[in-house]
């Protein structure tokens, strides 16, 4: 399963409109995610043995989202993605909160 599919597929519970890089939708709030790095780890006699993949999950809402947050948080928990940071932000040409999620995810190489 590729690393899009399996963040689809964590995040498709929440009831909340889910796309890769950008939403082109009209529902508020909504979320959007990307890998932005993916690295080779894991290695025995210069052989790579598993991949790591690094995630950004960003949460988009007029309001309040704070429920959103934590449910994206333990969704991906529980798909087996490590939190790593968030922070906030507001976008004032869009008048958009915005919460960005920072995530880590490994997978052995088969």
């Amino acid at each position: 399963m590729s690393i899009n599919q399996l963040i689809m597929n964590a995040l498709s519970g929440l009831n909340v409109p889910v796309s890769f890089q950008t939403y082109s939708g009209t529902v508020d709030p909504y979320i959007t995610f990307f890998c932005y790095l993916e690295t080779g780890e894991l290695y025995y006699d210069d052989i790579q043995k598993g991949t790591a993949y690094y995630v950004q999950v960003d949460v988009w809402s007029k309001g309040n989202y704070s429920s959103i947050v934590e449910q994206v948080k333990s969704a991906m928990q529980n798909a087996g993605f490590s939190f790593l940071s968030a922070y906030d932000l507001y976008e004032d040409d869009t008048k958009i909160y915005h919460k960005v999620l920072r995530f880590y995810y490994f997978k052995e190489v088969e």
